[in-house]
């Protein structure tokens, strides 16, 4: 069971690593390009959406937001640039991204200020 997770866990890493670099590839479709990015920037940031420390809902974004954009971008990515993303990402570690960071954190600020408008217009 922990060496199916590992694996499972290794195969996850590839992914947002191939996906990270297709997002910089000027060969990928816009699209694909756009989803790549925000669904890699997403899995290496180090502020999720919602926070772990919700109950269910903290862990469930990740379980959730992150398969789905990967299932996404592979749908959107050419199979033979995919293959070669792919072997890129099993030679390197994509690094953290402090601009990911700061993309979920302005997510957060934009969601606190629509919230905070729709209250103060029903008031």
């Amino acid at each position: 069971m922990i060496d199916r997770l590992r694996g499972w866990a290794r195969t996850l890493k590839r992914e947002v690593g191939a996906l990270w670099i297709a997002a910089r590839e000027k060969r990928t479709p816009a699209l694909a390009r756009i989803v790549a990015l925000a669904t890699a920037a997403y899995a290496l940031s180090p502020i999720d959406l919602i926070p772990d420390f919700v109950p269910v809902l903290g862990l469930l974004d990740d379980l959730i937001l992150v398969p789905a954009g990967l299932w996404l971008a592979r749908y959107l990515i050419p199979p033979d640039l995919l293959a070669e993303f792919r072997a890129a990402a099993a030679a390197r570690r994509p690094p953290p991204s402090k601009a990911a960071a700061a993309a979920v954190i302005a997510v957060w600020l934009a969601g606190a200020a629509i919230a905070f408008w729709a209250v103060a217009s029903v008031l």
